[in-house]
C-alpha cells in the first residue's frame, strides 16, 4: 500500500510542479504572456468548454470513490484498484488546472486564473493519503 500511496504522491507534486514551472515562465518574461488576447472568438470558445469541465469534473473527482462500481472495484483489488482510481481522480482536476493556469497566460483572462484557483483549492481534497485508504480500515475492522 506505501508504494501506491508513494506513487499517486509523486503523480500529485509533479503536476503541482508543472503548473508552478508554468507560472514562473510567464512571470519571470521567459515566455510571451497574452499573446492571444486578439483572438475573441477563440478565447470564448475555449472559455465556455473550460468552464463546463471544470464545473462537471471538480463533484465528480471528489465523489469519485463513492461510486458503487469504483467503491467496491477498491474493496475488491485494493492497490492496483487505487493506483487506477487514484491517478484518475488526480488527473481529472489537474488536467484542467495545467490547461486553465496556461489559457490564463496565453489570454490574461482572468477567468481561466480564477479556475484554475478553485481547481488547485479542490486538488488539497484529493491529496493520497494512507489516512484516507478507507478500504484498509475496514479490512481491519472485520
Amino acid at each position: 500500500m506505501n508504494n501506491t500511496i508513494k506513487i499517486l504522491k509523486t503523480i500529485f507534486y509533479l503536476e503541482l510542479a508543472v503548473a508552478l514551472a508554468i507560472v514562473v515562465l510567464y512571470e519571470s518574461d521567459v515566455l510571451p504572456a497574452g499573446c492571444f488576447t486578439q483572438h475573441s472568438t477563440s478565447e470564448f470558445v475555449l472559455l465556455t468548454v473550460m468552464e463546463l469541465l471544470t464545473v462537471i469534473l471538480i463533484p465528480l473527482a471528489l465523489r469519485l470513490f463513492k461510486f458503487k462500481k469504483i467503491a467496491a472495484d477498491l474493496s475488491e483489488r485494493k492497490q492496483a484498484a487505487l493506483a487506477r482510481w487514484g491517478t484518475i481522480r488526480i488527473e481529472m482536476l489537474a488536467m484542467p488546472l495545467l490547461a486553465n493556469t496556461l489559457l490564463y497566460y496565453l489570454y490574461m483572462s482572468t477567468t481561466f486564473g480564477y479556475m484554475a484557483i478553485i481547481l488547485l483549492i479542490c486538488m488539497v481534497f484529493i491529496y493520497p493519503s494512507k489516512d484516507k485508504c478507507y478500504f484498509e480500515t475496514r479490512d481491519q475492522e472485520e
